[in-house]
């Protein structure tokens, strides 16, 4: 669980994108940004909670929102990821787990009883102000649209 708060200034960060771009969170400063940490690109829950947001983008567009992802995956896993999905958003490559770390989002997860460390979903609304708005522990990857956008 991150150790990060509503309320609290959302920590800077520059990472590359599927592109190879520099993305930063300062570049976003005056919208409202959906940062959005999955596991896994090509695995299924992580493809259905980026579908929903493709399929949603024009709707999140609408209401101000910049959507960003961010995994452990390398940029040409991301590339990959974001081809074969049609993905319109940027995805940050994070394999140092830099950013990842910053968000307080990597620790430990069971999966058929065993324990082990991974990224651990979640998705912080950042306002224009740069400031946490809201987390969502556990996002539901088929509504995940929906819960971003409900206040």
């Amino acid at each position: 669980m991150t150790h990060l708060t509503e309320g609290q200034k959302a920590p800077a960060f520059t990472g590359i994108n599927q592109a190879g771009k520099k993305i930063s969170l300062a570049d976003f400063k005056g919208k409202k940004v959906v940062l959005y940490f999955y596991p896994k690109d090509h695995t299924p829950t992580c493809t259905i909670q980026a579908c929903n947001l493709r399929d949603n983008f024009a709707v999140l567009q609408n209401a101000g929102y910049v959507i960003i992802g961010i995994s452990p995956d390398s940029e040409t896993s991301h590339q990959s990821f974001t081809t074969k999905n049609n993905l319109p958003f940027d995805l940050i490559a994070d394999s140092q787990r830099i950013i990842i770390d910053k968000y307080g989002v990597w620790g430990e997860k069971k999966l058929y009883g065993k324990k082990y460390f991974g990224l651990i979903r979640t998705t912080f609304i950042i306002n224009e102000k740069g400031v946490i708005e809201r987390i969502i522990l556990k996002p539901k990857s088929k509504q995940h649209a929906e819960e971003i956008l409900k206040n």
